[in-house]
């Protein structure tokens, strides 16, 4: 248990100077990893202008206000610090200058004029939950989550048909030419994006796929590294067995589905993963390929909040947390199965 492996030392007994840099290094390493993320969820949780405080605050903090007779808005409440070293809580009327024109919420009659660095913003933790709903709301996220949802679930899928057919080819045949067609899959992994983006641009709209979810789903449907991750795993498999099934006047379909697929789920598993990951974070190509709203993904919709002269950081920043969750959820159920594929890739 977690426990358990926090009180085992180098020593038994007692905690040596190792030990504490052990713990030193891990607790780094967590902070590192999960200290963005934990101030991405609670900075998407600010006002506007909390967002843009320097030097920036960990909490989602908002200035205190209070409800004074005669004032149509709500004012903004300060501790001054007078003159006789007494301190008060005093709502801003408005700011002139260097002087702030105050009162005294119990007693509102009486303005109270204070020199500006005399008062201090009393502030409270407060959420902003309306940086989640109001998207929802004015934005059609619902449709931009359905478009990446249905893009994810069908590209992984074709992935894993694709790739798991050519790695089936690769590693149980044998014939003239495999090494260097393996060769080839895997030297596709050095060509950019960006090289084959114009002429794989220039297919899609002759085919008329563009504006078409299919657009963002049908040009990555094979990948170098799902090929090699694969072939890699299957290399393993015990050969007694498939020619076993040869023997028994099994075809090379039923082999493949009734066979090699289900002793290769571990590997596949992973692939998943990282199809998932990769199609739902996309972002270049379906800018270049979708240009109609309705056909948007999270990633392009999130780019909406982004304009020429103003950036939406509260919105953004909401929407982000939204898009990572869905691929956080798939990670944490299934992550042993990330370390269990890639340890058994290598084995022979």
């Amino acid at each position: 248990s977690a426990r358990s492996l926090l009180r085992q030392t180098r020593v038994s007994g007692r905690l040596g100077w190792t030990d504490f840099l052990s713990y030193a290094y891990l607790g780094l390493g967590v902070l590192l990893m999960f200290g963005p993320v934990l101030w991405l969820g609670l900075s998407s949780l600010k006002t506007p202008s909390a967002l843009l405080e320097f030097p920036p605050a960990f909490l989602p903090l908002t200035q205190k206000t209070v409800v004074v007779p005669g004032h149509a808005q709500p004012l903004e409440l300060y501790s001054v610090r007078q003159a006789d070293g007494t301190v008060r809580e005093l709502a801003q009327v408005r700011r002139v200058g260097i002087q702030a024109q105050m009162v005294d919420p119990a007693a509102p009659e009486t303005i109270i004029r204070v020199p500006i660095d005399q008062r201090t913003p009393i502030r409270a933790v407060a959420f902003s939950w309306s940086n989640y709903t109001e998207p929802l709301a004015q934005f059609d996220f619902a449709r931009f989550f359905g478009n990446s949802l249905f893009v994810t679930i069908v590209a992984t899928l074709i992935t894993l048909l694709i790739n798991s057919m050519a790695a089936y080819a690769l590693s149980i045949y044998e014939f003239r030419g495999k090494n260097a067609a393996l060769l080839m899959v895997i030297g596709t992994l050095m060509i950019p994006i960006t090289i084959i983006l114009a002429p794989v641009f220039l297919v899609v709209t002759k085919l008329g796929l563009n504006n078409s979810l299919w657009a963002v789903i049908l040009p990555g449907a094979a990948t170098p590294t799902g090929v090699f991750l694969l072939r890699q795993y299957m290399l393993t498999l015990p050969r007694d067995l498939i020619e076993a099934a040869r023997m028994d006047k099994a075809s090379e379909w039923q082999i493949y589905s009734r066979i090699v697929i289900p002793l290769s789920m571990p590997a596949l598993a992973v692939l998943a993963i990282f199809s998932i990951m990769w199609r739902w974070n996309e972002f270049l190509w379906p800018l270049a390929v979708l240009t109609k709203s309705e056909s948007y993904t999270l990633q392009i919709g999130l780019n909406a909040f982004q304009g020429e002269l103003q950036t939406q950081w509260h919105y953004l920043l909401a929407m982000t947390v939204m898009t990572l969750a869905p691929v956080a959820l798939v990670f944490v159920f299934l992550q042993r199965f990330i370390t269990t594929g890639i340890a058994n890739t290598g084995m022979k």
